[in-house]
């Protein structure tokens, strides 16, 4: 029997390489980025068109490279970074295991022109499936070029598994800007074909993450830095209040490498302890300065993950650099007061003489709707509870409100009432409840209400409902166990979800057109996710088009938003739908749904009329699952009989 096993052709064993290297075009991006940062360049231009799919092209002014070396780049393990096992710990460039260019040429049609600065004449080399298809000399600048077309030419099968252009898009701006962010010194201009993306001037950090994320970042930055004998910290971090749900703006650098890192990031986290939300997330960018003797890089493909042979210390160093900031910068949340409150002024001297029980009393109400809105929610129910998968017994809930007996209704605290029962639906008093008197209704009754024998049978929500709102969040309403507290938020965002997502089924959701059509600028990677989005968003109403470098105008929005900043609507839309589609792995259509009855919801915690209450607790209960948000959240309470009792004992 002959021997079976033999040595792979190398362009073969290059393709089985490459895909650890070279998973999408966005990984290209990152290889010739770093390349160009190891060859000493101040100045790095990135061109990509279709997304990378048909070009990514790179031009520096580095160093260049001599003939020689610029034929044995695209040899494998061919590297200018290491001679010796010792040099793998005393690395500090970006590249060092001469796999990226070889990896490359394996999957793509690949151009270079390079030409050191003393030399007269540079070279061009063209190279298919790891197959050199020219090499000779050229005129060109120097510093080095170059073009990577066709991506996957070679591989059918690779090539179909890559996304659509703004998916594509998005990952080459991700690649982008972590580069971007740990170079500032160095400036980088990207265009998308005719578009120009960036253009980023070299200069400090504040100014990069500013160029790169927008104006509005610039009042949130703190300056974080923190130097010990083993390790430097430095960077910015975000204010509380710009903490965000979704993860995307953490950004850790070890010696100006990006790395993720559960551990640290936790450790950021515990600096902001008492200062943002659970499972909300700063920004921050935060670069590690480390022998890199103390640390292994050689960990994964992409050298994203990173050992430190002391964690512990750097966590304990990470976390301090954070508290500091916090500490130094004041970077406690702006707090809120919706009421004319009287706050001791710290400059004075106290005087207790005279106190204002009313604003007492209206400040500890403000500290206690700071509580969470799991706190806030009554903790004790009724047995009664909707189930999660037949939510129709509600009806249960107003079964025998036929009343007492009309003796039994008298009482010092009766509020007068138009109610006159009737067939038709039960519309409530138009008289504010902070208007009326209270005064006896004994005297009146019998003026007010038809004969026993006269009045018809109510339907099912006709009965004698008194509605309340409770500081512009809650909705009070009598029910057959007891009271029924209607989260105000919690409802308005289920029955908002069953609207939009009937819309973006039957893509007929009504838009309210603009009197004067609005020009909103996104950055860069939102943008990209409007493009990837645009269908569903226009099922939901917007109407809009894109009119340049990372510009829309809009002619049209949804008809129950038309009271909000065009430009913060799409922004708010975005980052909601960023956590619900990353978190829980939603579809497209539901994560927008969800995301935009949640953020519309927001807009209802205000005054609400009797008509108005009534409204909301009906089409709760007409909605597919009155009980629960889309999100699993409680849209109501029921307070029994008994549990009231116990609170005033």
């Amino acid at each position: 029997m002959r021997d079976i096993i033999q040595l792979l052709p190398d362009s073969i064993a290059n393709q089985i390489a490459a895909g650890e290297v070279v998973q999408r075009p966005a990984s290209v991006v990152k290889e010739l980025l770093e390349n160009a940062i190891d060859a000493g360049a101040n100045a790095i231009q990135l061109i990509v068109k279709d997304a990378g799919r048909t070009l990514i092209q790179v031009v520096d002014n580095g160093s260049g490279m001599s003939e020689t070396d610029a034929r044995m780049c695209f040899e494998r393990h061919a590297t200018s970074k290491i001679r010796t096992a010792d040099d793998l710990f005393k690395i500090r460039t970006m590249g060092f295991r001469g796999e990226a260019m070889a990896s490359i040429a394996a999957v793509a049609q690949v151009e270079l022109k390079t030409r050191r600065e003393q030399d007269e004449l540079g070279t061009q080399i063209r190279i298919e499936a790891s197959e050199v298809k020219s090499h000779q000399p050229c005129q060109t600048p120097s510093g080095t070029t170059i073009f990577v077309k066709n991506l996957f030419f070679n591989v059918p099968a690779r090539r179909n598994f890559l996304k659509s252009n703004p998916v594509e898009m998005r990952h080459i701006l991700d690649e982008f800007q972590r580069v971007a962010l740990a170079y500032p010194e160095i400036a980088f201009t990207l265009h998308h074909g005719e578009t120009e993306v960036y253009n980023l001037g070299s200069g400090k950090l504040s100014r990069r993450i500013v160029d790169l994320f927008g104006k509005n970042y610039r009042e949130q930055l703190a300056e974080t830095r923190e130097e010990t004998p083993f390790v430097k910290v430095s960077g910015y971090i975000g204010k509380p209040e710009f903490a965000k749900k979704v993860r995307g703006e953490q950004f850790f650098f070890v010696n100006q490498r990006f790395i993720r890192h559960a551990y640290l990031h936790h450790a950021v986290l515990n600096g902001f302890e008492g200062l943002i939300a659970e499972n909300n997330h700063p920004f921050y960018v935060l670069n590690i300065e480390i022998d890199p003797a103390h640390i292994d890089i050689n960990v994964h493909p992409t050298k994203t993950e990173i050992k430190f042979d002391d964690e512990k210390s750097v966590y304990a160093i990470v976390r301090a650099a954070v508290k500091k900031a916090t500490g130094v910068y004041g970077l406690a949340p702006a707090i809120d007061f919706e009421m004319d409150v009287n706050l001791l002024n710290p400059s004075k001297s106290l005087n207790f003489q005279q106190r204002d029980y009313a604003s007492h009393f209206e400040a500890s109400v403000n500290e206690n709707r700071k509580v969470s809105d799991e706190e806030a929610r009554p903790k004790e129910v009724t047995s009664f509870r909707p189930s999660r998968r037949n939510p129709q017994n509600w009806e249960q809930l107003f079964e025998g409100l036929e009343g007492p007996p009309q003796a039994e209704r008298h009482s010092v605290f009766d509020l007068p009432t138009d109610i006159l029962p009737t067939e038709k639906p039960f519309t409530p008093p138009s008289e504010p409840v902070s208007s009326l008197t209270f005064q006896s209704k004994a005297n009146r009754l019998p003026d007010r209400l038809p004969e026993e024998a006269e009045k018809p049978k109510p339907t099912l929500l006709d009965y004698d409902r008194m509605l309340f709102q409770v500081h512009n969040r809650y909705v009070l309403s009598q029910v057959k166990s007891g009271l029924m507290v209607v989260d105000q938020r919690a409802a308005y965002e289920r029955i908002l979800y069953d609207k939009y997502r009937a819309s973006l089924d039957k893509r007929n959701a009504a838009s309210q057109q603009l009197l004067f059509p609005k020009t909103i600028t996104l950055n860069p990677v939102d943008f990209q996710l409007v493009l990837e989005i645009q269908h569903e968003i226009r099922a939901l109403g917007f109407d809009f088009a894109e009119i340049g470098k990372n510009a829309f105008i809009v002619y049209g929005i949804p008809t129950d938003v038309t009271d909000e900043n065009e430009e913060d609507l799409f922004e708010g839309l975005l980052s909601q739908f960023r956590q619900h589609f990353a978190d829980l792995r939603l579809d497209r259509p539901e994560a927008l749904a969800r995301s935009f009855a949640k953020r519309s919801a927001a807009r209802y915690l205000v005054r609400l009329s009797t008509e108005e209450m009534s409204a909301l607790v009906d089409q709760l209960f007409a909605s597919s699952n009155p009980s629960y948000t889309p999100g699993g959240e409680p849209t109501f309470s029921i307070l029994s009989l008994d549990k009231l009792g116990s609170l005033l004992r």
